[in-house]
């Protein structure tokens, strides 16, 4: 697909401003609409949308295609008849700057049961009408992901693979009855899947009426403790007992001398395209109806993956395992067109992972944090890029700009210094300025580094299992100059956003 010119900030929804103890889908991000729009921007970045799991991870949900349900907003509720203003006096008082899910998702859980309550008491036709053709609408999902969440609470929030044997093996008897036996909690969860995807659709519908494309990211592998995995096990590979044979991860590189070990089932893709890729082509078309470009993660894993036996404690011992290399994009070519998607090609990758995103003309990724090694023509350097390319200063993955410059070699600060011509007390504005300057379509940078914030902003680092995706921004970051300022470089770089009912420029 063809994309125009253009920019955007990386931005997880949870990393919004605002009263409840972590960002949500209500006023402060349609606010956040508001800002990208006046600053130019045409992009909206976010994180997997889906429920979090282990360490609160995005990149670990209980489902592909579910909702985070504490991403909905309490504010909304409250518009919609669903609370009332008593419900919200005596919240926590939670820290601003951080997510502290430990007090925040037993806080979060009590208000949607609240407004579950409301909802079932609820006279609106109306409310109730949309809530049973979401229902339809999502029945080939909506089914399992709410049973497989019922059991699990039922069970102490446990993993499926320790729950009652005829359950986790999901006997035909066993399901029967707990579909039964926990009908309420079944529809508690259909409710709150209800009210994501209801508020999410608003948010979308703002963000494109402002000309603003919204990139979501799907990740290529799930967490093993997840409703797909639960409910089609002969799509994974998995023993007898459930548990994953081999897992995912990376082999030791320049960055980990044991490689990353991600611990994610992998897939019989045998198995998928004897059924036409049809998990994978629901998975995309349900992803689709909430962004409007996708990053596909780990695109290389599509040509060959790393393969690491269950149980070991480090990734070294894994082995290169080919995947479905063009016959998986021929078919979703051929069953659901031209797709928006950005391959992220970064690692190891080899000539069979560029063939094939060249093959299909998906644009890869660079970082410029990463292109200061000092060698000329190192591909992460501005003048190596290629149009057909989305370039960020960093991702959620990487230390913020001004973290880097903290952290890394004297040696890569003086190339920086040396290729730029600055002097480095604004890495992170000079970062965004060679990214905006990119021959790249889109160019994108993390909200922390138009903040000039160092690594205590920083989203994530991979690896470590806990104190990952807490950073939340001021309610200040989007008022003073920041926004002229980004919206001059959208100018100056010709990447300014300008729908039709836009006049003048920011000079």
């Amino acid at each position: 697909m063809k994309f125009e010119r253009a920019s955007g900030i990386l931005l997880h929804p949870t990393s919004l401003p605002g009263h409840f103890g972590i960002g949500d889908l209500g006023p402060q991000a349609h606010r956040w609409v508001n800002f990208l729009r006046k600053a130019g921007c045409g992009l909206w970045q976010v994180l997997p949308l889906g429920p979090t799991g282990y360490g609160d991870s995005p990149y670990q949900s209980f489902s592909s295609f579910a909702g985070n349900p504490y991403l909905i907003s309490p504010e909304l509720l409250l518009e919609d008849g669903l609370l009332h203003s008593n419900d919200l006096v005596e919240s926590p008082q939670f820290p601003v700057e951080r997510v502290d899910f430990g007090s925040l998702i037993p806080w979060k859980v009590g208000v949607l049961d609240r407004a579950f309550i409301q909802f079932e008491q609820s006279d609106s036709k109306e409310l109730k009408s949309e809530f049973e053709e979401f229902r339809t609408e999502n029945s080939f999902w909506l089914e399992n992901f709410c049973l497989f969440m019922a059991i699990k609470e039922a069970n102490g929030g446990g993993p499926w693979v320790n729950w009652p044997k005829p359950l986790a093996g999901r006997d035909p008897v066993a399901i029967s009855e707990a579909k039964e036996e926990y009908s309420t909690a079944i529809h508690r969860q259909e409710f709150r899947q209800f009210i994501f995807h209801r508020q999410w659709a608003s948010l979308r519908e703002h963000a494109n009426q402002e000309n603003i494309l919204i990139i979501g990211d799907i990740p290529i592998f799930v967490a093993h403790d997840s409703a797909e995995v639960w409910a089609h096990p002969e799509l994974f590979i998995l023993d007898k007992d459930g548990n994953p044979e081999y897992v995912a991860g990376v082999p030791p590189d320049y960055f980990s001398k044991t490689g990353q070990l991600w611990g994610n089932p992998l897939y019989r893709w045998d198995i998928h395209k004897a059924n036409g890729y049809q998990w994978w082509l629901n998975r995309l078309s349900a992803v689709l109806k909430l962004v409007d470009i996708v990053r596909l993660d780990h695109f290389r894993g599509f040509a060959a993956h790393w393969e690491v036996p269950f149980g070991e404690e480090t990734a070294v011992n894994g082995r290169w395992v080919a995947g479905p290399g063009e016959d998986f994009f021929t078919t979703v070519e051929e069953s659901l067109g031209d797709l928006p998607i950005i391959a992220e090609d970064l690692g190891v990758i080899t000539p069979d992972v560029v063939a094939m995103r060249q093959r299909f003309n998906l644009p890869g990724m660079r970082i410029t944090q990463f292109a200061f090694t000092g060698d000329p023509k190192e591909l992460f350097l501005p003048h190596n890029h290629e149009v057909n390319t989305v370039v960020y200063t960093g991702t959620h993955d990487n230390d913020t700009s001004k973290g880097w410059y903290e952290r890394v070699s004297e040696d890569e600060k003086s190339f920086y210094r040396r290729y730029l011509d600055r002097d480095g007390r604004e890495v992170a504005w000079d970062f965004i300025r060679a990214t905006w300057s990119s021959v790249a379509m889109f160019a994108l940078a993390p909200m922390q580094d138009f903040l000039n914030l160092d690594n205590n902003a920083r989203m994530n680092y991979p690896g470590n299992p806990s104190g990952n995706w807490t950073w939340r921004m001021s309610d200040s970051a989007m008022i003073g100059g920041l926004q002229e300022r980004i919206r001059e470089l959208n100018f100056l770089y010709d990447r300014e956003n300008l729908p039709d009912n836009d006049v003048g420029n920011s000079t």
